[in-house]
């Protein structure tokens, strides 16, 4: 039995950044008239989304060395949609602060690499400079410090880096939304109330189950109470990160992918760089490069990571996720197979060999040292501090066809209902995922 009499026209399932972003996209540059965005925590934006929990970077594609110049175009043009929204509607810097930011090369091999990769990318990005050690030192003198008079170093540099703060901006694509909405509302005061658009935020509410029926769906809910209920959707999108894939199965879709989840987590250290400094991305290689930032709230202190150790969970920190894990693969052949054949590969087994040790009390610090001692040489063992409750989950796309990993972002469609699982860069690219979505 249904329980709802309302019938929407979208319902969007998570409240992160790119589900909080699609809700922007509709209410703006739409004619869809009933929205409902269903989130189970309090509040949105407080999984993968959190200050806490992701690498606070907005990425254009200019100083990731793991992209080709493809993908950087694409990432550049859908970063750039945020970098407006934020200049627009964030003056006060609440949500992003500016810094500089560089790729850093160390020897004579990611020099040559660094020079080449500048002459590809230079026409794409007109602010993109290749700089000596001179220069690295007058802006990032601690990157210098401490090194081998001898040793060759070289940085692609730009002054457009951006630091964001996507739970906070979550929480600005919701009030522009509701604002909008009103507005509108307003303006249209005299039409028919069926015809108005509206939008419902259901926070603390799980959703149980979807079904189809029809043309539509019957998406079953449930709150802390116990209280449960059905909604009725003309179109669905699931905007729920790795938990994505799990309603996406639970439909018959995405059944050729599995998941591998990789956790990352950062270490603190004092004021010790002005900027973002990344380090040269190893081959092969899905995540992101180390790298050490002012903290988007806090330039007093300097983040380092992330780690990426791999976890059989969707969520960091809920271990009531490890069974729904499993259940995105199915604990099929093909999904052993797979994992088998991506972890034969020593390259990528030793790095997550080496990311589990990371987060090892004390012996991690000792090991994961050794990587921040290539930002920042003179940096000691008492500055760095593992940084306690912070880290999420990148759900990494695993073709059990091909029994390889699937690089960026990942999209399901289905007949009405679409699925967006969003590793790196997810979050950069949400505003263009939201315009693709409302299309």
């Amino acid at each position: 039995m249904v329980e709802s009499s309302e019938v929407y026209d979208d319902v969007i399932v998570g409240g992160g950044v790119c589900g909080t972003a699609l809700l922007y996209s509709l209410s703006h540059y739409t004619n869809v008239g009933k929205i409902a965005l269903i989130e189970k925590n309090a509040g949105v934006a407080l999984v993968n989304s959190k200050v806490t929990s992701n690498s606070q970077t907005l990425h254009f594609g200019d100083i990731e060395t793991n992209y080709s110049l493809e993908k950087a175009t694409k990432v550049n043009r859908a970063a750039s949609m945020v970098k407006r929204y934020v200049l627009e509607h964030d003056a006060a810097q609440a949500v992003h602060t500016k810094y500089h930011k560089m790729v850093l090369a160390v020897g004579e091999d990611e020099v040559a690499f660094l020079k080449a990769r500048y002459e590809t990318f230079k026409a794409l990005f007109p602010a993109l400079k290749l700089i000596d050690k001179a220069a690295i030192a007058a802006l990032e003198p601690n990157v210098v410090k401490g090194r081998d008079d001898n040793e060759q170093m070289m940085a692609l540099f730009t002054p457009d880096g951006y630091t964001i703060d996507f739970q906070k901006l979550s929480e600005s694509f919701v009030r522009s939304s509701l604002a909008h909405i009103n507005e509108e509302s307003g303006l249209k005061e005299g039409s028919q109330e069926e015809n108005r658009k509206f939008a419902e935020l259901m926070m603390e509410t799980k959703v149980v189950s979807i079904e189809p029926d029809g043309d539509r769906y019957l998406i079953k809910t449930q709150q802390p109470e116990g209280v449960t209920s059905t909604l009725i959707a003309k179109t669905v999108a699931v905007t729920s990160g790795a938990h994505s894939l799990l309603f996406a199965k639970s439909l018959g879709y995405g059944e050729d992918y599995a998941l591998l989840s990789a956790a990352g987590s950062f270490y603190f250290a004092p004021n010790l760089l002005k900027g973002k400094v990344y380090r040269v991305q190893m081959e092969k290689l899905p995540f992101a490069a180390i790298h050490g930032d002012p903290e988007v709230h806090d330039p007093g202190k300097t983040r380092f990571g992330p780690t990426a150790k791999v976890l059989p969970m969707l969520e960091r920190h809920r271990y009531g996720t490890i069974v729904e894990y499993f259940q995105t693969a199915g604990l099929s052949w093909d999904a052993f197979k797979s994992f088998f054949t991506i972890l034969s590969d020593l390259t990528i087994l030793w790095y997550m060999i080496m990311n589990f040790i990371y987060d090892i009390p004390v012996v991690g610090k000792l090991f994961f040292i050794q990587k921040v001692r290539t930002i920042v040489p003179s940096i000691t063992l008492g500055e760095l501090t593992f940084a306690r409750g912070y880290g999420g989950i990148r759900p990494q796309i695993v073709n059990l066809q091909s029994r390889k990993m699937e690089m960026g972002e990942a999209k399901i469609l289905g007949k009405n209902i679409l699925f967006n699982i969003t590793p790196s860069p997810g979050a950069s690219t949400c505003l263009k995922n939201a315009e693709d979505d409302s299309s």
